[in-house]
């Protein structure tokens, strides 16, 4: 018999988002149902049936930005489970498939362990999305090297911007996403060749910052070069306290530390200092989506429909990348649990002390126009990161 299947797009958008869902829809290849503004929409009975027009209409969109189904961030309680399970058994749904990140999954966990609490039978299964690389037991996942792309881009151009206003004013602080880990902030060096480039210092959350000791170091660049260049994540603390932007619907959101560096730095120092927010971009531009991310985006939503055939559930897709100077990555799964567990994935302290080791790490998800110029590749040593990292 034919299973009917449920899928849903959740938490904040990324540039490839809907190549996910373009995979998925392309190799199921039937009539499914489609779940409006993510969880909350499942809670609601927002449902809607992907039909071979409504598909075609969603497959065209597949290299747009946003959610196509729509997403957004939404918190379930123990009822909301009970009624989003209901929703589904009612709607004779037995297999839901969202693509998300660490929320998700947490989320797709707690509605499979409800639906065995109310006898329901419910295959579920998880593709994973995320611009901060903050899921636990895959490699990466999609969405990360796009926004990880824009930063690299956007900090090199502003940096080089500063340099040729340096008489003008004399320090920028560019801030990124990144709540809790420092994956996209890290990117933010991948395209510096010389030293005097900026970005000169990058502050990550993984790190503990002194304010005092971070000013001192701006005024000796300053110094040296004419200028500073400097990026901060989101979630840096800036002597123990985060900066925050406002509160939505009981969530911090976080925002504002580069301001805070910036006002600092002027009144230490009587320069000139500018604080820049990425802002979404980040997350949604098109200008800069890695054509490599945008392939695996769709293998992933593939490969989660491949696992609805054979009946696999409580899992997410997971990327796997062999050892070795060449990038060689299949797609495999791991259980829900298992992410659950692993929580937030910092940035490992192998890639803090040795950025060289990242940016080989990061190249290929970046794709094409990442690398520097051939003779300074030539004169960097080539690192890998330990088999235990």
């Amino acid at each position: 018999m034919m299973k009917k299947i449920a899928i849903g797009q959740a938490g904040g958008p990324t540039a490839v988002l809907n190549e996910s869902l373009a995979g998925f829809l392309d190799e199921i290849d039937q009539d499914v149902t489609g779940v409006l503004q993510g969880f909350q929409g499942l809670v609601e009975g927002q449902l809607i049936e992907i039909n071979s027009s409504v598909r075609s209409h969603a497959k065209a969109s597949r290299s747009a930005s946003g959610a196509w189904l729509g997403a957004g961030r939404y918190t379930m309680s123990d009822a909301r489970m009970a009624q989003a399970v209901e929703n589904l058994k009612v709607a004779q749904i037995d297999t839901l498939v969202f693509i998300g990140g660490n929320g998700t999954m947490w989320t797709l966990r707690a509605l499979s362990k409800m639906a065995a609490y109310m006898n329901v039978d419910l295959q579920v299964i998880g593709i994973p999305k995320t611009v901060d690389n903050d899921l636990a037991e895959t490699d990466h996942a999609p969405g990360f090297g796009s926004a990880a792309r824009y930063v690299a881009h956007a900090t090199r151009d502003m940096s080089k911007d500063l340099e040729a206003m340096r008489n003008f004013e004399q320090v920028r602080i560019i801030e990124t996403m990144g709540r809790n880990v420092g994956w996209l902030a890290a990117a933010s060096g991948l395209l510096k060749v010389y030293e005097n480039e900026g970005p000169h210092f990058i502050c990550l959350p993984e790190q503990k910052h002194d304010a005092v000791g971070l000013v001192e170091g701006i005024r000796r660049a300053i110094k040296e070069y004419g200028f500073a260049s400097v990026v901060v994540s989101e979630g840096v603390k800036l002597d123990g306290s985060h900066a925050v932007a406002k509160t939505v619907n009981g969530r911090e959101v976080l925002g504002g530390v580069s301001e805070q560096l910036a006002d600092l730095v002027e009144a230490d120092l009587g320069v000139v200092a500018r604080a820049n927010i990425l802002g979404m971009n980040q997350r949604a531009s098109q200008l800069a989506c890695s054509d490599q991310d945008r392939m695996e985006a769709y293998q992933a939503g593939m490969k989660a429909a491949e696992l609805v055939r054979g009946d696999t559930s409580d899992v997410m897709v997971m990327f796997r990348r062999a050892a070795g100077a060449k990038y060689v990555y299949a797609l495999d799964t791991v259980g829900l649990d298992r992410v659950v567990a692993g929580g937030e994935r910092a940035l490992p302290e192998w890639f803090q002390k040795a950025p060289e080791a990242y940016y080989n790490w990061l190249r290929p998800l970046v794709g094409d126009g990442s690398s520097t110029s051939a003779a300074s590749a030539a004169s960097r040593k080539c690192l890998s990161p330990p088999e235990d990292w």
